[in-house]
């Protein structure tokens, strides 16, 4: 076990505490987490700095607002239900179309209104917020994921995940749907997590239930060399979020819509550290680096700019 420990030292690997003491409690204040913990709080914010996220349909508050799904979605034959305040992808419905008087869900099976209904009034109740609080249900645009995925990703959006320290991203990995993941890109439900070479953009190790895998275990297609769309433009959006919300420490989630281009889809200040796993390679040099700097650029641009570097050199 010791040297199983020293050896994850030696990797740089960044463990749960220090994370916890050197990181996130050093600089999250404490009041700024409902920015990001409250995905509608977030999308607002974004919306207002002129950051791209997925357009809002609707917001259901309470019981009776359940009545008007059926106005919210009327110009819309394809949306996501998801809980304001959710966690690890839990309570998101995709629904992809409507067969007669039935909604499609992205894993094929078909919804009454009723089911539906249903499922924003657990919604409603906490059932998948953070602390089991009453919750809200949104409705919005459904990503249509850029087909260059199409052969790493099942019945899903991947997203890309990318940790940003201070305004300048660390580490990033990009999670793939799988048949065990019911097309979510959740690693803990089953999704794939290949990491990221800031410098170009391009996928480099691929683990799989922690285990490490080279093809895709659905579609069979190869993950690594895998190079990804408007990388520069992605990383820029990622620093952005530094000032958004003021957090700094956060993972910052960004999906690739075929039409509209890289979208913020949540914040996250607490951000997991498998991201690790999937680069092969720990975080602690760059995060050290980056506390010791005197002075942050100010501009995203040169941020997005140094973190390439520093992926390089340290």
């Amino acid at each position: 076990m010791f040297r199983t420990l020293l050896n994850l030292k030696r990797a740089g690997v960044v463990g749960i505490n220090r994370r916890n003491a050197d990181y996130i409690l050093r600089y999250n204040e404490r009041s700024l987490y409902p920015l990001v913990d409250d995905k509608l709080q977030t999308k607002r914010l974004a919306i207002a700095a002129g950051i791209a996220v997925p357009e809002l349909y609707g917001v259901i508050e309470i019981e009776h607002d359940i009545t008007n799904l059926p106005d919210i979605v009327s110009e819309h034959r394809d949306f996501v239900v998801k809980p304001a305040h959710g966690s690890g992808g839990n309570g998101i419905y995709v629904i992809i179309g409507r067969i007669n008087d039935r909604y499609q869900h992205n894993n094929g099976s078909l919804l009454t209104k009723e089911e539906l209904k249903y499922h924003i009034s657990n919604i409603l109740s906490g059932m998948y917020s953070l602390g089991g609080q009453p919750d809200q249900a949104l409705i919005e645009y459904r990503v249509k994921f850029d087909t260059l995925f199409e052969s790493i990703s099942y019945r899903g959006v991947p997203d890309i995940r990318t940790i940003v320290f201070r305004g300048i991203p660390v580490a990033s990995m990009v999670r793939l749907p799988t048949r065990m993941s019911d097309g979510k890109a959740n690693l803990h439900q089953g999704a794939v997590g290949a990491g990221i070479d800031l410098a170009t953009g391009c996928t480099t190790h691929a683990v799989w239930q922690n285990r490490p895998v080279e093809q895709h275990p659905d579609t069979g297609a190869p993950i690594s060399g895998f190079e990804i769309p408007h990388w520069n433009k992605l990383l820029i959006l990622a620093s952005q979020c530094y000032e958004l919300v003021g957090l700094g420490y956060l993972g910052v989630d960004v999906v690739l819509d075929r039409e509209l281009g890289p979208l913020v889809l949540e914040l996250n200040a607490r951000p997991g550290l498998s991201i690790q796993i999937a680069n092969g390679r720990g975080m602690q040099k760059r995060l050290e680096y980056i506390d010791r700097l005197a002075e942050i650029p100010e501009s995203a641009q040169e941020r997005a700019s140094l973190a390439q570097d520093l992926f390089v050199r340290v």
